[in-house]
C-alpha cells in the first residue's frame, strides 16, 4: 500500500454585507483560509469578478502552489545531486481560457525560475533537474494542463 498524507483547510466566506447574496453586487467575494496553527490567508475573487485586488484569488494560489512545489522538489533534487543553489526566484504565469457559459480552465502554466548555483556546481545537471522536479511535483502531477518551465541558470562568481 502507498503512503498517504491528509490535508485539511477551512474556507469561510466573510463577505455578507447584511443581506447575504440577495443581489449580485450586495456581497463581497472575500473569504478566509485557515489551517490549524498557521496564519490566516485573506482571499477574494479576481477583480474582474468583483473581487478585492488586494487579496489573493484562487488563480494566484494555484500558480503559487505549482511554483512552490516545483521549487521544493528542485531544491531537494539539487541537494542529492550535489548542485548547490544559493538563490531561487520564480515568475509563474498561467493562461486561463474562458468558455461562453462563463466556466473556464487553465490551459497552461509556465514557471520561470531564476536559479543561482555555485561555480563548483554542474550547470548541466542543474538545468536537467527541472525536468525531474516537474515530474515529481505533487501539484503539477494533479492538474490536467501542461506545466512548463523556462529556467534561467546563473552561476555565482567564486
Amino acid at each position: 500500500m502507498n503512503k498517504q498524507h491528509s490535508y485539511e483547510v477551512g474556507v469561510t466566506w466573510t463577505g455578507n454585507q447584511g443581506d447575504g447574496t440577495s443581489t449580485y453586487r450586495g456581497y463581497t467575494r472575500d473569504y478566509d483560509i485557515a489551517c490549524e496553527g498557521k496564519p490566516v490567508i485573506r482571499g477574494s475573487a479576481d477583480p474582474g469578478y468583483l473581487g478585492d485586488a488586494a487579496r489573493h484569488n484562487p488563480e494566484d494560489m494555484l500558480l503559487a502552489s505549482l511554483s512552490a512545489c516545483h521549487m521544493l522538489w528542485y531544491l531537494h533534487l539539487c541537494t542529492v545531486s550535489k548542485v548547490v543553489v544559493t538563490a531561487y526566484e520564480d515568475r509563474a504565469e498561467g493562461v486561463l481560457e474562458l468558455n461562453q457559459d462563463g466556466s473556464g480552465q487553465f490551459a497552461r502554466v509556465t514557471l520561470r525560475p531564476r536559479v543561482t548555483i555555485t561555480a563548483e556546481s554542474d550547470a548541466a545537471t542543474a538545468e536537467q533537474l527541472h525536468e525531474k522536479a516537474n515530474a515529481m511535483c505533487f501539484i503539477a502531477r494533479s492538474v490536467n494542463f501542461p506545466v512548463d518551465h523556462e529556467a534561467e541558470m546563473v552561476t555565482a562568481q567564486s
